[in-house]
């Protein structure tokens, strides 16, 4: 209800609504078409093997500023700065999101799925879900309710194999005028502001990735910086979710010099983990810069640098091994790439709300053209004691 004119002056609650709208401010401290553009990511479909509509997006933000944009045979999608200096930078943020894939149709117009990426078997229960078929369909996720279950069924966690998508069809040919086998899913679930500088969505991991990528070379394009003799590549991937391929074939492809991968990282800021087991990471204090074996320690220096020289607040998030991100790949691309590896803080990976700040993801991208304009035709990343 609208309370006007002088009802709202006498409201008897005027006080406390005042109160509560100046709590609920909501902060972003991104310019707006480029907040746009990471809405438009991340709420476009794109589970591994079907990124064609999020790569268009990407296309289409980065040819206003970059020299070249390119999508090879992979699927993966590059925007360019000085594509033929001899140092190259890749800089690689992966497009694909986990979601579903339709493997079978019953008679009876119910359509079963398989995974594609890793789930928590406990959260698509309920889920409204968009099947993208010949065109999109709504349905909803179910199984027997809990009302039904034997004892022995509610007393274990389920299994994905015993749910199905339900689109309200009731039987086979119904479903086959708008849908085939392999056809993705993906959640209902879209970009949401919450309080402060707080966004929430399904597939920030990792739109928000290529978001930062394309934003960092946005930067290199219109505040300079970057010397004419560096080509900064920034690198879509496909297949991440499946086991980097991507990264793989466009780290073969491009043969950079260096590269630095970015991914969400878990935020150990909320109740029931340990920091003294998995250290300490918190949404909101700055992008997250990886240390150890999959990591360069000359990018790692010149990272610290780059966020001292801009000011920018950083968390070390140590990695003893492979971090199972597209550095992984990166990193062992021919005969070896030195790599680096930034990370936003994240709540909730790999459900339909991942929640992460703004503040952060906008730090992360002018972290990463600060490693860019420090990076010279002549810099030698050979590891080395200083």
């Amino acid at each position: 209800m609208t309370v006007a004119g002088d009802e709202r002056k006498n409201h008897p609650s005027n006080t406390t609504a005042k109160w509560v709208l100046s709590q609920v401010t909501l902060v972003h401290p991104m310019r707006d078409q480029s907040l746009d553009f990471l809405k438009s990511l991340v709420n476009t479909p794109s589970p591994s093997g079907y990124e064609e509509r999020v790569a268009q997006v990407y296309r289409e933000y980065t040819s206003s500023y970059a020299h070249q944009v390119n999508t090879d045979f992979h699927g993966n999608t590059w925007a360019v700065l000085n594509p033929d200096a001899e140092m190259k930078i890749m800089l690689a943020g992966h497009m694909d999101e986990i979601g579903f894939i339709i493997h079978y149709i019953s008679d009876d117009g119910f359509l079963h799925f398989s995974p594609v990426g890793g789930h928590d078997p406990t959260i698509p229960l309920g889920q409204r879900v968009w099947v993208h078929g010949k065109e999109r369909v709504a349905g909803v996720i179910g199984r027997k309710p809990i009302h039904l279950l034997e004892p022995g069924e509610r007393d274990k966690k389920p299994e994905l194999h015993e749910y199905w998508i339900d689109i309200g069809a009731t039987k086979r040919e119904e479903v086959e005028e708008l849908i085939e086998l392999g056809d993705p899913v993906t959640f209902q679930v879209e970009f949401q502001h919450l309080l402060g500088d707080r966004a929430v969505a399904r597939g920030f991991d990792n739109r928000v990735g290529s978001f930062i990528v394309a934003e960092a070379l946005r930067l290199l394009a219109e505040e300079g910086g970057l010397d004419g003799g560096v080509g900064v590549y920034a690198v879509a991937t496909v297949q991440e979710e499946i086991g980097l391929r991507g990264a793989r074939t466009s780290a073969f492809s491009i043969d950079p010099q260096s590269g630095i991968a970015v991914d969400v990282n878990f935020a150990i800021d909320h109740p029931g983990l340990s920091k003294a087991r998995y250290g300490q990471l918190d949404i909101g204090k700055g992008p997250s810069v990886g240390r150890g074996a999959n990591i360069n320690p000359i990018v790692y220096r010149m990272i610290k640098e780059a966020a001292a020289q801009n000011e920018i607040p950083i968390q070390i998030s140590p990695e003893p091994g492979g971090t199972g991100t597209d550095a992984n790949a990166m990193q062992v691309s021919r005969s070896g790439m030195a790599t680096g590896l930034l990370g936003v803080p994240l709540r909730y990976m790999h459900t339909p709300c991942e929640l992460l700040s703004l503040t952060d993801v906008e730090q992360c991208a002018k972290l990463m053209a600060g490693y860019c304009r420090l990076v010279k035709p002549d810099t030698d990343f050979t590891p080395r004691v200083f």
